[in-house]
């Protein structure tokens, strides 16, 4: 069983930035396409960021050019570098493979006011 922990929300005007971690209790990036995923209020989780292997990345449309996703190996752990934040990015975010394999963590609290 893998547990993932996610850090690094918090509240922040528009145009703020966070940067979240994810940290698993494996070692999984090596084996595993990584994923970052935003559940708004009242909306489904939706992937927003992913990164392969290879170290290929690639985002949705909203947080391109945005959001940045990025992995230590040393330090077993995946962040998700948020800037520009707009209210529209509120929401819970968590990480985990990109077919959602592994159990799902508590996830993080983001929240942008205008």
């Amino acid at each position: 069983q893998v547990d993932l922990m996610e850090s690094g929300g918090g509240e922040v005007q528009a145009g703020g930035s966070l940067r979240l971690s994810c940290v698993p209790s494996k070692r999984i990036f090596n084996a595993n396409n990584m994923a970052w995923f935003r559940q708004a209020p009242g909306k489904q989780r939706e992937l927003i960021a992913r990164i392969y292997p290879s170290g290929a990345k690639n985002y949705k449309d909203s947080v391109k050019g945005r959001f940045t996703i990025t992995r230590d190996m040393s330090r077993n752990t995946m962040y998700l570098q948020m800037e520009a934040l707009k209210p529209e990015d509120t929401g819970v975010y968590f990480c985990n493979s990109d077919i959602g394999m592994f159990t799902w963590g508590r996830g993080t609290q983001v929240t942008v006011s205008s």
